[in-house]
Order: C-alpha cells, then sequence, then structure tokens
C-alpha cells in the first residue's frame, strides 16, 4: 500500500490562524477491508467554513478534532477496490481531506460518488459542481427566490459560489451585481461571468460610500442579497435593500478570526420588512440532485466558466487556506496534489 502525506490539525489559533497550527506527516495506507476503495486524491477543495472548524467555540460545523487529517473535499480516482460498485479507475468525489490518499467505506450513503468527466472537468465537481455550487443554487432558489427583473447582489462575487450564484441568476433573468476585491476580479464577473455590474469595495473606505456606488448599480434597490463576508459590506447592502427583500446568510469571512462583527443599522431589518435566513448546504441533501443537474448543464454549455486558482503539493495547502481567508485566491481555491 503507498506513503500517504497528511496535513493534520496540531493546535489551535488564538485570533489568526497560522500555518504553524498545522503539521504534515507521512503515514502507510493501511490494507482494505470488504466493502472499502482506495482513492488517490487529485485535487483538494480549501474552503472558508474551515477556518470555524479550527476553533473548539460553537459553530455550525463540529470542531475539526486535534491530531487528525483536516476535513476537506476531494477529487480522484479509485486505485484499489474492494467494493462491488466501484472498480479502479473510476473518478470520485467525497471528503477525503487533506491527504494524497484516503481509504473510504464505500457502503456509507453519499461516502464517495462517481462523477462524469465527459464534459465537467474533474476539479469543477469542488467548485461550480459541487457543494459550492449547490450552496448559491441553495441560497437563490430556497431562499431569495428571485422573479425576472429582480436586482440580486452576491459578495465576494468572483469566487466560487458568487461565480455560481451569478449564472443562476442570470438564468432567471435577473438584474444581476457582484461586490468583490480589486478590479481584475470586477472585470472577470462582468465580462467573463456576464454579471451586469461589479462593485469593487477595496475602493470604498466605509459602508455609507460602498452604499453610493450600490446605489448606481441597483437603482432599483436590492430585491435578493447573497452574503458571505459581512461587516461593512452586509452595512453597505442592508442601507439599499428594498421592502420585502430576502438576504441568504452564508458566511462572514470578515469575522473568521473571532472578532465580533457589529451591525450599524438592525432597525432597517424591521423598516424593510427584511427576511434574513441563514443555510448550512449540508442540512439540506434533498435539493443536490436538482442542483447539480442544472449547475452541470451551466458549465457545459459555456454559461458558467468557473476559474481556479490552483496550488502545488499537499505542503502548500495551509499557505493557500490562509490565503483564501484574506481573499487571495481567484476562483476556487484547489490544491493539486
Amino acid at each position: 500500500m503507498p506513503t500517504n502525506r497528511q496535513i493534520l490539525l496540531d493546535n489551535r489559533p488564538q485570533g489568526e490562524a497560522s500555518t504553524s497550527n498545522f503539521k504534515l506527516v507521512s503515514t502507510e495506507t493501511p490494507a482494505l477491508q470488504d466493502g472499502q476503495v482506495l482513492v488517490r486524491h487529485h485535487y483538494l477543495s480549501l474552503d472558508p467554513y474551515m477556518r470555524g472548524r479550527m476553533n473548539e467555540s460553537k459553530s455550525y460545523a463540529q470542531p475539526q478534532p486535534l491530531g487528525e487529517v483536516m476535513i476537506g473535499g476531494t477529487v480522484g480516482e479509485v486505485v484499489e477496490s474492494r467494493h462491488p460498485k466501484f472498480s479502479a479507475g473510476d473518478q470520485v468525489v467525497g471528503m477525503g481531506g487533506w491527504q494524497e490518499y484516503s481509504v473510504v467505506d464505500a457502503t456509507q450513503p453519499g461516502a464517495v460518488r462517481k462523477v462524469d468527466t465527459t464534459h465537467v472537468p474533474l476539479s469543477h465537481y469542488l467548485g461550480a459542481v459541487g457543494m459550492p455550487g449547490v450552496t448559491a443554487w441553495y441560497g437563490l432558489v430556497k431562499i431569495i427566490d428571485p422573479k425576472a427583473g429582480d436586482t440580486v447582489v452576491v459578495s465576494a462575487a468572483a469566487g466560487a459560489v458568487g461565480s455560481a450564484y451569478g449564472a443562476l441568476a442570470k438564468a432567471r433573468g435577473c438584474r444581476v451585481v457582484g461586490i468583490a476585491g480589486g478590479k481584475d476580479k470586477c472585470d472577470y464577473v462582468v465580462n467573463e461571468l456576464g454579471f451586469d455590474a461589479c462593485i469593487d469595495y477595496k475602493e470604498h473606505k466605509d459602508a455609507y460610500s460602498l452604499a453610493k456606488a450600490l446605489k448606481q448599480a441597483c437603482p432599483n434597490g436590492i430585491d435578493g442579497y447573497f452574503e458571505n463576508v459581512g461587516g461593512m459590506v452586509l452595512d453597505a447592502v442592508l442601507l439599499r435593500m428594498n421592502a420585502h427583500g430576502r438576504i441568504a446568510v452564508c458566511g462572514m469571512i470578515a469575522g473568521y478570526d473571532g472578532q465580533p462583527l457589529p451591525l450599524a443599522n438592525p432597525a432597517l431589518i424591521l423598516v424593510n420588512r427584511l427576511k434574513i435566513q441563514g443555510f448550512i448546504v449540508s442540512e439540506h441533501m434533498e435539493v443536490w440532485p436538482e442542483a447539480l443537474k442544472e449547475l452541470g448543464t451551466l458549465v457545459g454549455t459555456g454559461k458558467l466558466r468557473p476559474r481556479e486558482s490552483v496550488a502545488q503539493g499537499i505542503e502548500a495547502a495551509p499557505e493557500a487556506f490562509l490565503g483564501l481567508l484574506k481573499g487571495k485566491n481567484f476562483g476556487k481555491q484547489l490544491v493539486k496534489l
């Protein structure tokens, strides 16, 4: 059996996370038992939710245990199988973690799933046609529920979730406005993803300045907002929301280091009778088949052209992850193993 390099959570961050929180180890892969498959990972997904799991405090996900392989989505191929439904060479997606190989109990429903790479590249099953894409779908379709002609906004618009959200919203006839960091990201959001407008939040020193830019980009106000960031960005959007607007709260990356994120004008929730709903996409597995089918079609037909930032090698994962938390990635952040 092959030697497997793994990254463990060695200690919990105090405030900002650092590379010293992680530890790279090598271990022998155990022999397979009946019902198990050995998967060689080709790509590892890095996602903001992992930061919350590094803490011991209450989060929407169980804390990552110390001394164990960091949790994370993976795609790869089966190299050995002792399960009748899987064969060597099958392309699969699962939660293999920050390691080069995983031994998976294929008898567990959903532990590992075969994917078709005829029209969708393997790596996209960790992004547009994976958990981030379904996250965008659920927030848009089930919470915001837009009508044609509605104006919808998404923060972190150039990322894996934001790019899928834009394609899904355009397919429903919405005016779609993104918020992203930097001219290059904003140009990509408009020119390649087909958003109607994108605002560079780095050009604005406070929520009122950002709200003024939103007023120009959203002359009819905002009907639906998908929240990935929090902080100043949420304050600015609340100033432009229409009555009976809907906000899907997916993430608050501005507060992932543990500091509080106060809300400047909470009275606007009442004034505009807003619906604000947080959600975790793994609690809604019933929608995944429908969402993945639509997302796969958008990618396959070229209506969604996701971008990827790819770090090389398992040892690069901690640095790439810390960069993701600071917005250094452009598109979906992956590690090529």
